[in-house]
């Protein structure tokens, strides 16, 4: 970052408007930014909170209804709000690029990729079509795809999620632009592709001095990318500073409730449980007086922070640019206050309910290809699960963690009844269920084991009431008969995971995501489950929200003893609420424990990695730094010795290659699969380390 150039791009006193039917949306108020050449800019906030329509204002896409109210975006001198569209086309892509938070939206799917990555320097570059492919082919390997030549005759839906978002990233570059702006570039990612990928984003901007704008919720990815953070609510920029400087020291209560939802190393799910924001972010035509954040704000104060509308000023004390928008930040004393929620009393551990006992499903592909014919390999399998063993208790919470095509949810499927075990037994109350389909059990099977999927948009029926959908399940498992009963029991269960019970009547469509989640919570609680799958629950909601999900699931399982499955690459989360962690890779078990064994050494090499890609949005932590390389390898064509051997960082020789590995006992319940020897496993040092005084961290100064 060079201070004495000029900046690259500056926004002052911006009002970003929508026009609609109904009238003026005001989605973005006094808004002020400057970034300067090389620097890396972070926005955070809740969703609706702004940060996406910043973006599109700077790249000019405000749409038919949007436009720019006040202010100027000036870009290296020129107000970007009075050039023309033919000025503007010559900028985006050239000077100005952008990568979207979903990989395969942004790509064509019936061009091939060299097609459209060539397009970018041939439309702003006078370069001949020879000079575009080997640019594109040299800027797919600067982003670490292997085989790039492969790559550019291939079509965007033979790439994996992280390829797709590497090719994104490349496209974004190609020009090598002054300033790209990033939309959630990793929230559809595993933690080891999207730690790749910051590092490898980061080597390039550097490489080429490009300015950066982060636009997340992920307060531990801006935490390690970032120079500088302006953390948004309600279209405002309610704090801004350095990393340093805000992580440490934040002022606005807004951001003290952010980090009071992140489950961090500290926090612990009994004596110390995250605290959710209370209430909702209100519709920009629905603002408050005065502070924007005061209706659901710990520190309100009548006729202070309900008056006039409050201005940016700087904090005293500090570095130069933090900046609070809050009247009380010198009254409000931060450091006592509780760290997290009201401790709870951790729930008794009854008898065990899910016993996996080398489980196998393997799905039949037929190979009608001349290779086949000739080799006479017709048939060929793909192993999703291979000899998994694990139990767990009742009113335990048991985490399933690995990256994508591990077999997680291969595992849900067959545990659901929606797929049938090849091997094996999964044994729920003594039941074998492996090889039943789900057509095949009875009511009290079916409503014993209940599912909350990743995606809440999906999961309900857009046609039917909420109070309908929750009512079947209750007379579909007969839990009740009677219609006065039914009812009752909804309106009961709407209670429970804390929404009005005014929402029976509602349509999925009236709900925000949080609340659609939270409907699907009631609706899996609704038959009286004894275990309940947790598929990604959280991942595609805010923090705030996620904290209130995640509370509310705790809550209710030690309310009714269930056996919570949770299944998740958020090492953070499940951290956080998980008894013990399973961690998967390539459909096999490579360890098992308790939490507290999982996150202390020894570790499987696989968890140590996925341990550091972890991100973790407290400076005081440190970390080791673990990036992998390579992608998982094809489960129809899994390697012959340990399944991790392709990409381990401690791989000891031609032994991982060819020979299974032998599966260690640490300690009770606690098993590493690894040819390493348990001896040298428990001199590796900790890959996260906490201070003995985190307790202090972000006081006030």
């Amino acid at each position: 970052m060079n201070e004495d150039q000029a900046p690259v791009l500056v926004c002052k006193d911006l009002c970003i408007s929508y026009y609609t039917r109904a009238g003026e949306i005001p989605a973005v108020v006094d808004f002020a930014l400057t970034v300067k050449p090389g620097e890396t800019i972070g926005i955070v906030g809740e969703s609706g909170c702004g940060k996406s329509t910043v973006a599109m204002a700077i790249m000019q896409y405000m749409g038919a209804n949007g436009g720019i109210k006040s202010g100027s975006i000036t870009f290296k001198g020129r107000d970007l709000t009075q050039l023309s569209e033919h000025e503007l086309r010559r900028i985006r892509g050239s000077e100005i690029a952008m990568i979207y938070q979903e990989p395969f939206a942004s790509l064509n799917p019936s061009l091939k990729i060299s097609t459209q990555l060539m397009e970018v320097p041939l439309a702003h570059e006078t370069i001949s079509k020879a000079e575009a492919r080997q640019r594109a082919v040299q800027m797919l390997g600067d982003v670490k795809l292997p085989d790039p030549e492969r790559l550019m005759d291939s079509y965007p839906h033979q790439l994996s999620g992280g390829q797709q978002q590497r090719v994104v990233i490349a496209m974004g570059l190609l020009s090598k632009p002054s300033l790209l702006l990033l939309d959630e570039p990793t929230t559809a990612l595993d933690v080891t592709v999207e730690a790749g990928i910051v590092k490898l984003v980061a080597d390039i901007s550097k490489k080429f001095g490009t300015s950066q704008i982060y636009i997340s919720h992920n307060l531990g990815l801006i935490l390690e990318t970032c120079d500088r953070v302006f953390v948004m609510y309600s279209g405002e920029v309610v704090e801004e500073g350095t990393i340093d400087s805000l992580f440490t020291w934040p002022k606005h209560p807004y951001t003290h409730g952010l980090f009071a939802c992140i489950p961090l190393p500290t926090t612990d799910k009994n004596a110390a449980p995250l605290k959710p924001i209370r209430g909702q972010l209100p519709l920009p035509f629905e603002r408050p007086p005065g502070c924007y954040y005061h209706p659901r704000c710990d520190h309100f104060k009548p006729g202070l922070c309900d008056n006039e509308h409050i201005a940016m000023e700087h904090v005293e004390g500090s570095a130069a640019d933090h900046r609070v928008r809050c009247l009380r930040y010198k009254d409000i004393d931060h450091s006592k206050e509780a760290p997290g929620g009201e401790a709870k009393l951790a729930p008794a551990l009854g008898e065990q309910v899910l016993e996996v006992d080398g489980m196998k499903k393997y799905y039949e592909v037929r190979d009608k290809s001349l290779r086949a014919l000739f080799t006479g390999k017709r048939v060929r399998y793909v192993k999703a699960n291979e000899a998994l063993n694990f139990t767990a208790k009742e009113g335990e919470t048991v985490a399933i963690v690995g990256e994508s095509g591990c077999g997680k949810s291969t595992f849900a499927k067959v545990l659901m009844g929606l797929e049938k075990g090849t091997d094996g037994a999964v044994r729920h109350h003594g039941a074998n269920l492996s090889e039943v389909a789900v057509r095949d059990r009875s009511a009290e099977q079916i409503g014993s084991l209940q599912m909350v999927f990743q995606n809440p948009f999906d999961t309900l029926n857009p046609s039917h009431s909420i109070g309908g959908q929750i009512s079947r399940v209750i007379k579909k498992f007969g839990v009740e008969k009677d219609k006065k009963k039914i009812f009752d029991r909804v309106m009961t269960l709407l209670d429970t995971v804390k929404l009005p019970r005014d929402f029976y009547f509602r349509k999925p469509r009236q709900l925000s995501g949080g609340q659609k989640q939270r409907i699907g919570i009631a609706r899996a609680f609704a038959g009286n489950p004894s275990m309940v799958i947790a598929d990604e629950p959280v991942s595609a909601l805010d923090v705030s929200v996620a904290a209130a999900v995640t509370e509310l699931l705790m809550d209710i399982q030690r309310e009714h003893k269930t056996t919570l499955l949770f299944i998740s690459h958020d090492l953070s989360v499940v951290r956080y609420l998980s008894d013990r962690i399973v961690v998967m890779y390539l459909g096999h078990i490579l360890e098992r424990g308790t939490t507290e064994q999982i996150f202390a050494p020894p570790y499987s090499p696989y968890t140590e990695a996925l341990l550091s890609a972890v991100p973790i949005a407290d400076p005081e932590v440190t970390k080791r730094e673990i990036v992998l390389e390579g992608n998982l390898p094809s489960a129809m064509n899994p390697p012959k010795g340990c399944p991790f051997c392709t990409r381990c960082h401690r791989r000891i020789g031609d032994i991982c290659d060819n020979e299974p590995p032998p599966e260690q006992v640490v300690a009770d319940r606690h098993v590493i699969k690894c040819h390493i020897p348990l001896e040298e496993l428990r001199e590796v040092a900790p890959v996260i380390t906490v201070p003995d005084d985190s307790a202090r961290i972000r006081t006030p100064q």
